[in-house]
């Protein structure tokens, strides 16, 4: 779609990552508007600033997946091809945002390119032993036991009935796992450091909290101005269903108000689309500056 135009990796990675700092965060406004220009008219500018937009959200996600001693490079590469089917299938109406959304999708690519480079023979094509594979690093770390060492018959029993395998896949998976790590000692290039020095800080700037806290506060604005367009039944049911953290099943809710489930599902549905609308025409608004009552 847009790759032609995306930064070189092949330049080097220090290199590759000073570049994608370059492209700007967008608004969810301007998202909106980029994700609908580029489904209804697929202007390949409007895709490619989305992609580069999130390029610094693959490298991040790539570089949880260091571990398996793959080439960074790689790992970036394939990440970026699961953004780019992100954005090509991303719907904007469904009102989410795109990273929520192309964190899947990368994730997806990066899993399914380990899994084919430590070979599907030895790692098995099993939903099980692949759930094993992506899982046993994190649960050793929990059980803050070394990479490298082998566990113990009480770990490998823990592991086994979280992850519901057999014990013996699990120290089986564990042998062949080991040795795959990669040091952040690791020299990147000439003169370009270690692999630590390249690695994303993953904090926020002061300027991304900033506008990360007025689109928060603004979105919750528009939402309770967006409530209180409802009736008095469609924010009752909106609330339960959408804004609780348990919310309450159709059939609970068609008891309580004397209804059919499927009547409580066409309330809902109805009040979200109400919410939707108005939400996404105050983000499309930019807001007016203030005005000064002084002189």
């Amino acid at each position: 779609m847009v790759a032609a135009a995306l930064p070189a990796l092949d330049t080097g990675l220090a290199k590759y990552l000073n570049q994608i700092r370059t492209f700007p965060l967008l608004d969810a406004a301007e998202e909106y508007m980029l994700a609908k220009r580029w489904r209804e008219h697929e202007d390949t500018e409007a895709a490619h600033k989305l992609v580069t937009s999130h390029l610094r959200l693959v490298a991040k996600i790539a570089f949880g997946y260091r571990h398996y001693g793959l080439p960074m490079a790689e790992l970036i590469s394939e990440g970026n091809v699961g953004l780019m089917r992100a954005v090509k299938k991303f719907e904007p109406e469904k009102g989410f945002r795109l990273a929520t959304y192309a964190m899947w999708w990368i994730k997806a690519s990066l899993n399914e390119f380990v899994l084919n480079s430590w070979s599907l023979v030895k790692i098995g094509t099993l939903a099980a032993q692949k759930k094993l594979f992506f899982n046993l690093r994190r649960i050793k770390a929990r059980l803050e036991v070394l990479d490298h060492a082998d566990l113990s018959p009480e770990h490998v029993a823990l592991v086994a009935r979280e992850l519901d395998v057999g014990e013996g896949e699990v120290v089986a998976m564990n042998r062949r796992m080991a040795g795959r790590d990669t040091s952040l000692n690791v020299p990147v290039g000439e003169g370009a450091g270690e692999l630590q020095d390249l690695l994303p800080d993953e904090s926020d700037n002061q300027e991304t909290r900033y506008a990360r806290g007025e689109e928060l506060g603004k979105g919750r604005g528009l939402i309770a101005r967006a409530l209180e367009s409802l009736t008095e039944r469609e924010r009752e049911v909106f609330v339960e269903r959408r804004l609780t953290d348990n919310p309450p099943t159709l059939e609970d809710l068609g008891r309580r108000y004397g209804v059919s489930r499927e009547r409580i599902r066409q309330i809902e549905a109805k009040a979200f689309d109400k919410v939707q609308a108005l939400v996404k025409a105050g983000f499309a608004t930019p807001a007016l500056p203030a005005v000064s009552s002084g002189p």
